[in-house]
This record gives C-alpha cells, structure tokens and sequence, in this order.
C-alpha cells in the first residue's frame, strides 16, 4: 500500500506518496493521489516534504530521497536522463533524446516527460523546447515558468 502526505508549497498543494521506503509519486493537488493511498507521514515521505522546502528556500539544489518511479524501460530511461541536468540549466527534448542514445526520439522523450511521475524530484520541468521555449509541465506553465526561475536565482555564483 503506498502512504501519501501533502504540502503546501510556492507553487500549490503537492501530494507526496511513497512504499517500501521509496518515493513513488509527487503530484499537485489532492485529486491526483494514486489509488490506494493511505494518507499518513512515514519517514521518508517526512524526508521529502523537508528536502522540497529546502529546495524552495534556494538551500537545496539535489534531492537525495530514494526514487522508485514505474514506467516502461524507456520512460525510465528519460528519467535516468532527467536526472543528470544540473540544477538551473535546461535540456532540450532532443538533447534528452541523443543522450539516451535515440536521436530521433525527441517526441517520445516528450511523452516521457509527461509521464513522469514524481516531478519536481525527477526534473523535467529542466526540458525545454528546441528554440529554448517553454512547452508543456503537468503542473502547469506557470510553475515550471516559477521552478526555472527559482533555480536561476539561486544558482550558484560563476555558473552561466
């Protein structure tokens, strides 16, 4: 049975469930808890909301709360990718797609991304479009327009 607690944060309510120790979803709002959720806060969920707070603040730039996302071997293979974007920098979708080693894939890196289920943790919110414009975050424009931002500002000092 996977547990789940939520937050308030800068960009909205966040929902946080994990099971066996491991973070399985961070989603935003109260309706897209996945099924079977217990609410409850086990350590690990208490670890999580305590390392995104800090990540708000600008004190956090890398999460180290164990990830157990479930997705085909490709998606996981996208996130592995995701995951390896410096904190303030971006990534085209094709970048994403020549590093996993299927240059043409750039669309389904996309579909990926969109799928991803614990963002902010998993950063796709780091993905851009090819012409450096923001495309689409299952949290909405705003706060992945908010989330780059914030890691902008707190970059730290000497990084372009």
């Amino acid at each position: 049975m996977k547990n789940v607690c939520y937050m308030q944060s800068p960009v909205g309510l966040l929902g946080i469930a994990e099971e066996n120790g491991q973070v399985t979803d961070l989603f935003f709002g109260y309706d897209k808890a996945p099924i079977g959720t217990l609410e409850t806060e086990t350590p690990v969920l208490l670890r999580a909301k305590k390392q995104l707070l800090e990540y708000f603040d600008g004190a956090r730039r890398e999460f180290d709360v164990p990830l157990d996302p479930h997705g085909t071997p490709f998606q996981l293979s996208v996130w592995e990718a995701l995951l390896t974007i410096p904190y303030g920098e971006t990534r085209s979708y094709g970048q994403i797609a020549a590093q996993i080693g299927n240059p043409e894939a750039s669309r389904a890196v996309g579909m990926a991304n969109h799928s991803n289920p614990i963002s902010i943790f998993i950063p796709c919110h780091r993905v851009i479009g090819q012409d450096g414009s923001l495309t689409g975050y299952g949290g909405g424009m705003e706060n992945k327009k908010f989330l780059l931002e914030l890691e902008q500002k707190h970059r730290k000092p000497g990084r372009e």
